[in-house]
């Protein structure tokens, strides 16, 4: 964007320099035009010398100038005098003292046509001017159709595609600096999707699986409480100790189908979990302790180096116990899927916030892994052997932003971080 409100402000002094050189321009011909006359009349003021005969004046034959009267001061004929003031159309006329021995003699009159006005030249000064703006709006429209319609028009419909589900292909790459990056966006967001809808047609069948599995496991103790119930109405049992053993299996199988139930609906909820966080505040030192009395000595045994970096107490909102919640999520994660060999917390402060990096090497996710790190029974490639549900960081990420607060994950070359951040 910076490079496009640059072209927008280059194009705004082009105006303005076009717009100053044609008013200079069209005035310099104006101050031209204005000066041809009165080159004329110093011309033939210079000529003149002494006593002059009143009346008219020989000229000679001049462009501009058409006639010179001259009025000596001792005229008294008030008709001469109202004649030499009187206007002449379609002359103009100049009015000039006379000296003689510095003493006003008398005025000089010259009648004038102005020079008429150069229509084609201030035309063509305009014209020029027009063609040239005209010419960088042209190249403006060019270079917009060419490096913004143009390339939007070839995707015009991806969004319409990838609304009816037509994940499918792949979006060549642009080297445009404007219509790549988005281009690229738009092709992680269809992989995205695609990887999402994926994971959510395995996870349907998986629960369909599951509840198949279930549905399975209820017929066997369903069919034992059918076989004990029947028995017991027609007398089967005569003993005591029979009839009651036979109840106490009918308890014991009522409750295995109603742990089978359990299950059936605790997999068909939509929202996993129902995390409860308690509006309060507290000082980050009483977190830190806490979260050091567990795993200094949980590192200590693993040979882990624990770096723990300086921070203030400050005093901050949210949910202690939740928060040292989060804080375990994100040491088994490391003691899970990082090396062994450090953890490292570090503390800086961030637009009023607090952020808490904590840091394991190890092996990294994927680039593309990494989008999806904090979803529900998401689990990377590094987790291959070791057991776990997915839910850790998920867990950790609706903690956070119910305390309003965030946490994200950052890739290293050597292992994985985590930054928590407080209000």
């Amino acid at each position: 964007m910076k490079r496009y409100d640059r072209t927008i402000i280059r194009s705004v002094l082009i105006y303005l320099v076009l717009a100053i050189g044609t008013g200079i321009c069209i005035i310099r011909m104006e101050e031209g035009k204005t000066n041809l006359y009165k080159v004329e009349i110093n011309r033939i003021y210079g000529s003149l010398s002494g006593e002059i005969t009143p009346g008219k004046l020989s000229l000679g034959k001049y462009e501009y100038v058409m006639e010179g009267t001259y009025l000596p001061v001792t005229e008294r004929d008030a008709e001469k005098i109202n004649r030499f003031y009187e206007e002449k159309k379609p002359f103009q006329f100049e009015i000039q003292p006379w000296y003689v021995d510095d003493q006003l003699a008398g005025h000089l009159r010259f009648d004038y046509n102005e020079p008429a006005v150069n229509e084609w030249k201030t035309m063509l000064v305009a014209e020029v001017s027009l063609g040239i703006l005209e010419l960088f709006f042209i190249v403006i429209l060019i270079y917009l159709r060419q490096c913004l319609i143009q390339p939007f028009n070839k995707v015009s419909q991806l969004p319409y595609e990838l609304a009816r589900g037509h994940l499918k292909g792949v979006l060549k790459e642009d080297g445009n600096r404007y219509f790549g990056k988005f281009l690229w966006s738009m092709g992680q967001l269809k992989d995205t999707l695609d990887v999402a809808r994926k994971r959510e047609l395995e996870l349907e069948r998986e629960k369909k699986q599951m509840l198949l599995s279930l549905s399975h496991d209820i017929r066997t103790p369903l069919n034992t409480i059918k076989l004990y119930a029947k028995a017991l109405d027609e007398g089967v049992f005569q003993e005591e100790i029979q009839k009651t053993r036979a109840i106490r299996q009918i308890g014991e199988k009522t409750k295995e189908i109603e742990r089978y139930v359990d299950e059936i609906v605790a997999s068909s909820r939509e929202d996993i979990l129902d995390i409860q966080v308690e509006k309060s505040e507290f000082y980050l030192k009483v977190l830190i302790e806490r979260v050091l009395a567990t795993y200094k000595d949980k590192c200590a045994i693993r040979m882990i180096d624990l770096q723990v970096g300086s921070y203030e107490n400050c005093l901050r909102k949210g949910d202690l116990d939740r928060m040292e919640e989060v804080f375990e999520n994100l040491f088994e994660n490391a003691f899970k899927y990082g090396d062994g060999r450090q953890i490292t917390i570090t503390f800086y402060e961030e637009d009023y916030c607090q952020l808490i990096r904590i840091f394991n090497t190890g092996e990294p996710v994927t680039d593309h892994e990494l989008n999806h790190v904090f979803e529900s029974f998401f689990r990377g490639s590094n987790s291959k052997g070791e057991q776990g549900s997915g839910l850790g960081l998920y867990i950790c990420r609706q903690i956070m932003q119910k305390m309003e607060g965030e946490i994200f994950a950052e890739k290293e070359t050597d292992g994985m971080a985590f930054v928590v951040v407080l209000r």
